[in-house]
């Protein structure tokens, strides 16, 4: 048996008054998660331990089958595995939105949905400015970017921008964590939050100064005239699935986010990149499932990660996340099935989000998501469709973190 599986991120949310009372995956189009949901069984999970943000990089460790209290540390170094910098044994490396203020205010956490290649100037621009041989700034993918302080110290308190949309900025610079440890080798806690603090109001009036944003001024555009950093950590140390899971011999992960590849590098999944893969509503849903299906041909096991949802849902815009639903069902979800549906060798497909992102609260918030997981031998239970709401009565009942890829495996 092989095994897929493919992350809507952020796919699920909550009823909404504008449909009537209903979810966007309730509202949306999506025949082939509803045929998937009554010929499998379904049910909710768990995907973030209590304690932990509900982050797309602690629930998608989770749903990896990942014990999240040995593994994390944070996005940062996941986002340094992914664009191919190996951390030092004193690096820290910590996610650095590029974003966008406003009167004060984080307007968005993408700058403007800012490209790689416009990225890449401001960075480049920043590490020569900012950088030094504490400091280096490197350009990762769009709005995602990554600092690495050496000597750095990852017991600080940071915010990240997706969750603080519309409110004021000033109060949501890093913190150290109270009581935070002294580590042999590294600043203290209360030294690195002072530099990063630093560091953000100098990008602040550097970036203001740039040809790219002044002309985006000029035109009305939102700009990209901070730097963002937040969730820092050291190098992991991760068991590869194979490793965890004896049955997968080899596997390969799809995503246009840097944190999902880099998780998958500590996996030991080959990174599979995809031309016009963006990470957003505009995508290549049809290279991402050719992709995948290539990928199972050879391999045991394939991680599908689809990020559009969760931006539509970080932009508040509800027409746009049940487009991304519809999209995912009916551009990467059924000519999957299609293909695999009819080989020789059985493929097991399990569906999910890693978390919700409501649109009318533009966050991320811990609750439990609706899963299908569906082979040609599973014995189906009485769910008829796919949606937050349906899969409370699933077969496989309320999972927790482990739970749902120790279940896949047994398949």
């Amino acid at each position: 048996m092989k095994h897929i599986i493919i992350l809507g991120d952020g796919m699920a949310d909550h009823a909404i008054d504008r449909l009537g009372g209903k979810t966007p995956l309730q509202a949306a189009q999506k025949p082939m998660m509803d045929f998937l949901a009554q010929e499998g069984r379904t049910g909710r999970l768990i995907t973030v331990p209590e304690g932990f943000p509900p982050g797309s990089e602690v629930a998608n460790t989770a749903i990896m089958g990942y014990d999240l209290h040995q593994v994390y540390e944070g996005r940062g170094p996941l986002e340094a595995a992914s664009i191919g910098y190996e951390m030092r044994p004193d690096d820290m490396a910590i996610r650095c939105n590029i974003i966008c203020l406003s009167d004060g205010k984080i307007k968005n956490h993408h700058g403007g949905h800012l490209s790689t290649n416009d990225a890449d100037i401001l960075v480049k621009y920043l590490d020569e400015q900012l950088g030094n041989d504490r400091v280096k700034f490197i350009t990762g993918i769009q709005y995602r970017h990554l600092l690495v302080i050496r000597g750095g110290n990852k017991h600080i308190v940071c915010s990240p921008p997706h969750d603080h949309p519309d409110q004021p900025w000033q109060p949501l610079l890093v913190k150290a964590e109270e009581g935070a440890p002294q580590e042999e080798g590294h600043m203290t806690a209360q030294e690195t939050a002072d530099l990063i603090n630093d560091l953000i109001l100098r990008s602040q009036k550097l970036l203001a100064e740039h040809p790219f944003n002044i002309a985006r001024r000029e035109k009305g555009h939102d700009e990209a005239n901070s730097i963002w950093p937040w969730s820092p950590g050291y190098r992991p140390s991760m068991q590869t699935i194979s490793e965890l899971f004896p049955q997968v011999k080899s596997g390969s992960v799809i995503s246009a986010v840097d944190l999902i590849k880099g998780i998958g590098h500590y996996a030991g999944l080959r990174i599979i990149d995809v031309e016009g893969a963006t990470g957003l509503s505009d995508t290549n849903y049809e290279g991402k499932a050719a992709a995948a299906i290539q990928a199972l041909r050879d391999e045991d096991f394939v991680f599908l990660h689809v990020e559009a949802s969760d931006e539509a849902g970080h932009d508040g815009d509800l027409d746009l996340k049940i487009r991304t639903i519809e999209y995912l069902d009916q551009r990467v979800i059924k000519p999957i099935y299609q293909e695999v549906s009819q080989w020789p060798e059985p493929v097991c497909i399990a569906i999910l989000p890693d978390h919700p992102t409501p649109v009318e609260m533009r966050i991320h918030v811990n609750e439990p998501v609706p899963f299908i997981i569906w082979h040609p031998q599973i014995v189906p239970d009485d769910v008829m469709c796919y949606d937050e709401v349906s899969t409370v009565t699933g077969g496989y009942g309320l999972l927790r973190l482990q739970q749902f890829m120790q279940e896949l495996m047994k398949i």
